[in-house]
């Protein structure tokens, strides 16, 4: 299983409602791409202080690596990557990405 972790950091006047419909459009990806097995998302908890700025992020599960470079090259995935990089501080700087096989 792939893990496909990814940290972002919205841009201030990225409103809560924005942040989720963004969210909603990665979730969707789940019925239109075989071997996305779950997502999960939502706001940094931990007491570390070590975010570095990154207060929000998202994991997916695919069940291999092929699943995974099926949603990177998705058409479906290109738009809603579109809304969220849009919506961070600095683009694309605005967030991290981490894969992990687990």
């Amino acid at each position: 299983m792939i893990r496909h972790c990814v940290f972002v950091r919205f841009r201030p006047d990225v409103a809560e409602e924005e942040r989720q419909a963004i969210y909603a459009d990665l979730s969707a990806l789940k019925d239109v791409l075989d071997g996305y097995l779950a997502i999960s998302f939502g706001q940094n908890v931990s007491p570390e202080g070590r975010d570095q700025g990154f207060g929000d992020g998202f994991i997916i599960d695919f069940v291999d690596e092929a699943a995974r470079d099926a949603y990177l090259v998705h058409p479906a995935h290109k738009a809603a990557g579109g809304r969220l990089v849009s919506a961070l501080d600095g683009g694309r700087d605005g967030l991290i990405v981490f894969d992990i096989v687990v």
